[in-house]
């Protein structure tokens, strides 16, 4: 009684047991519910005493307290028979903690080998019995209990050695887990796979001993083999940029203790089918761009003259891990055309011509060498190079050294459904999606020409395609800017000068509209106008802006001309389900607007940034509950700039007349033949930056490539990729660098899907026009097509064979547009 009494001021408040919280690992999840990554120390998965199998606890008791339920917290049998052993042999053989006591130890105490703690876990184990019932105390201890390996509870014991939900454990894996908590670290069956198997048959003795499985049960799991193996956390979809962000969230959010340990689940607006495909593209596309450039060469070379046996070959692979789809390999032989190559797991590998061909030694950014005509040009017997599966054949590879970005959105609500920072997150965390700002090139370019529409201009405005002879020099220095190529063809309507990508067109677009007017208009898309030069290059993009930027901004045009926030958290559940935060989403509808069916019920994708909810939310717009969005620009402006973005595609013209023309974006109109896509090519000078952003009704998506060193340009190349000669042209450019990317994605995600053709909103009319002078025609051949104006903007006067070039412009003063 002493003791107690001494101890007493000291004694922890029990009774914190009844409402206890295990302390639980941060869980990101993707929208359709694929865990994405898991963050915390602790790995458990908090279960019911009835979701335990009864066979795993009869395995606790047996071994670590056979008279649980006859014992108030304390066993004097089991304190007697421990004391006994010990004076008889000299050593501790047996224990006399109780589980009870094992709860306490866990919750209060440390394990420190004092007769005080001693003393404390004694009095807190009679307290815990006063308090909670047999079954309450079981249900804490096979949860508390560490199990080794970072496993704390049988839930995720059973996922760590085995990679199975408790329930379909076997009886011989039940004992292996109930003989861990003695000496989780050396009876490992990991790290210690001999004592775990005689501890697993001492667990499997002692059941039988006291009757909770028979003989039969008893031989048959002491025949199973014990196969163990580290399980880490069941990934279903690898995508390490956007859990990161995640992650961050919830820890500015709730500080690090409370996010990794209060068993927070993350539902991210990311669709895992969407988020693969956008992976997938990325990867091919810097793989495409790295082989235009040439081969630099084996990763490292093992031997020269001594070739290495097996083991040591294998041993030296094993050093090197594999970064995305590139495994390391070791070149043992060269015949002709193939190489014979030896994997990691010692399995030998053929590498054909088909898989070598594109390896022309790299020189430069700019220079490649001639292409190869044998296997030993390429390789050499020793080396340690990269191989990869391109899903046709092996193939010799090598780690890209460009980067790239990608992120798409609902273009309704603003929901990232997928968002790749990089190549490898396990080379560079860097989010390029989010952090870095890049100079946007003629990504630039609807923007432009969005304020011009505003300005009086329409998609057949005549702007003088001509060298610029009046600069800019604001900046102290004479500014010419140029097309690219350097070719000029005089007055061409506005539709063909975006679709080509016109510069000095879209300056004079520019110089229309006014450069402190051009400035507010991008800030309205939601750039910074800190990133925005104050002077004529602004229309050539020279902006610095970050990925997610850009497609925020081409959102616009795909919604009918509002500005919706992007966001990627949908909502965050407590350990117990219950949501805790709901995303309100910025809309793409006016409060007077009823909900778009014909997008509504052909979009394929779930709607899903966490914000506050406002007093009175909006109702049904799109399906769903939220804020609206601000509109920036009119819907028959985001209409006609759609327009325009859709001939960067298909082009436009005759070719049966020979007066077809080609927009910037061709090859996406030649993969995935659909005619609701539209977007834009994007390159800046020396080619240091390429992009590609483009939607359709139901997804919007960017993708740039370049450099991390902001000064390496990305250079040219006089082949493709399959060693033929580029017959188009060798430099790098958006539509060469960043398209192929955005058009394998696209066609992707929209395979299968109907194609939506949306029709012209109200204020839109289509007239005939003179495809030379932009004026109304009564012809109806070749030389002229039908276009659209905004009602009241439409030409009113028809064309005639005797007008002069001045008056083929429409509202725009000669000085501006022919400078």
């Amino acid at each position: 009684m002493a003791a107690y009494f001494y101890v007493l001021p000291d004694l922890p408040d029990v009774s914190t047991l009844k409402n206890v919280q295990l302390q639980t690992p941060l869980r990101i999840y993707s929208s359709d519910g694929k865990l994405i990554s898991q963050f915390g120390e602790k790995r458990r998965i908090p279960l019911k005493l009835d979701e335990v199998p009864k066979p795993l606890l009869q395995a606790f008791i047996a071994t670590e307290d056979a008279r649980f339920y006859e014992h108030g917290g304390i066993d004097p049998v089991g304190v007697l028979r421990a004391a006994l052993v010990m004076l008889t042999t000299g050593e501790k053989k047996q224990g006399a903690s109780t589980i009870t006591m094992q709860v306490a130890r866990n919750f209060f105490l440390t394990r420190d080998k004092t007769i005080i703690r001693k003393v404390k876990e004694i009095f807190i184990s009679y307290h815990i019995e006063e308090l909670l019932t047999k079954d309450e105390i079981l249900e804490l201890y096979v949860n508390r209990i560490y199990l080794g390996q970072r496993a704390y509870g049988v839930g995720a014991a059973a996922q760590v050695y085995f990679g199975k939900d408790v329930k379909d454990l076997t009886l011989s894996e039940m004992s292996m887990i109930a003989g861990l908590p003695k000496a989780p670290s050396t009876l490992n069956p990991i790290t210690s796979p001999s004592r775990a198997l005689a501890r697993r048959n001492l667990v499997l003795m002692r059941m039988n001993e006291v009757g909770y499985i028979s003989q039969a049960e008893y031989q048959a799991a002491l025949q199973e083999p014990l196969i163990a193996k580290y399980h880490g956390a069941e990934i279903d979809l690898y995508a390490p940029y956007i859990s990161e962000m995640a992650r961050d969230y919830m820890v500015q959010k709730y500080g690090e203790e409370e996010a990794y340990t209060n068993g927070y689940n993350v539902y991210t607006t990311i669709s895992s089918d969407i988020q693969l495909k956008a992976q997938q593209a990325l990867r091919n596309n810097v793989y495409a761009y790295d082989e235009r450039h040439g081969y630099r060469g084996p990763a490292a070379v093992l031997w020269t003259n001594e070739k290495l046996d097996l083991i040591e070959i294998k041993n030296e692979l094993a050093k090197v891990a594999s970064v995305q789809e590139l495994n390391p390999a070791a070149v043992i032989s060269i015949t002709g055309q193939q190489a014979n190559v030896i994997t990691a797991n010692g399995e030998t590998k053929v590498l054909t011509w088909d898989g070598l061909k594109w390896a022309r030694k790299f020189i430069t950014d700019k220079r490649q060498d001639s292409v190869p005509k044998s296997a030993a040009d390429i390789l050499k017997v020793g080396e340690r190079i990269w191989i990869r599966d391109n899903g046709q054949y092996l193939q010799l590879s090598q780690v890209p050294e460009v980067a790239s970005a990608t992120v798409s959105l609902d273009p309704q609500n603003g929901a990232i459904r997928s968002l790749v920072g990089g190549y490898s997150f396990s080379q560079s965390q860097y989010n390029r999606v989010t952090q870095a700002k890049r100079q946007l090139g003629s990504n630039i370019k609807p923007f432009i020409y969005a304020a011009a529409l505003e300005k009086g201009f329409t998609l057949a405005t005549l702007i003088n395609n001509a060298p610029i002879n009046q600069p800019d020099i604001s900046q102290g220095t004479a500014w010419r800017p140029k097309n690219s190529p350097d070719i000029y063809g005089g007055p061409t309507r506005l539709r063909v000068g975006l679709a080509q990508s016109i510069n000095v067109m879209s300056v004079r677009a520019m110089r229309h509209v006014g450069l402190d007017a051009t400035i507010a208009e991008l800030i309205k898309f939601g750039f910074d106008p800190n990133d925005l030069p104050r002077n004529e290059s602004i229309a050539l993009g020279s902006s610095s802006v970050t990925p997610l930027q850009v497609a925020t901004a081409f959102n616009v045009f795909a919604n009918g001309g509002f500005l919706i926030e992007p966001f990627y958290i949908d909502r965050v559940e407590d350990a117990y389900a219950n949501v805790i935060e709901k995303a309100n989403p910025t809309l793409a509808c006016k409060p007077s607007q009823n909900v778009n069916q014909a997008l509504v019920s052909n979009n394929p994708m779930t709607f899903g940034e966490t914000s506050t909810l406002p007093s009175e939310p909006i109702t049904q717009c799109f399906g769903q509950t939220g804020r609206y969005a601000p509109q920036i620009i009119s819907e028959q402006t985001a209409f006609l700039i759609t327009e325009a973005l859709k001939s960067v595609i298909w082009g436009g013209g005759d070719w049966s007349h020979g007066t077809g023309w080609q927009g910037t974006a061709w090859r996406a109109a030649k993969l995935i033949k659909r005619h609701d896509i539209a977007g834009k090519t994007g390159t800046t000078n020396e080619s240091r930056d390429t992009w590609f952003s483009g939607f359709s009704p139901i997804i919007t998506s960017t993708f740039w490539v370049g450099f991390d060193d902001h000064g390496r340009q990305l250079g040219r190349t006089a082949w493709n990729a399959n060693g033929e000669p580029d017959q188009i042209t060798g430099a790098e450019a958006g539509a060469k660098t960043a398209g192929p990317g955005w058009n394998e994605f696209m066609n992707s995600v929209l395979k299968g899907t109907p194609e939506i053709i949306s029709a012209p909103p109200e204020g839109i009319v289509s007239v005939r026009i003179d495809l030379a002078t932009g004026k109304l025609t009564r012809k109806t051949d070749y030389t002229s097509a039908f276009e659209y104006f905004i009602s009241g903007t439409e030409p009113k006067e028809y064309t005639s064979e005797t007008q002069d070039e001045n008056s083929l412009f429409i509202d725009a003063p000669a000085d501006d547009l022919f400078q």
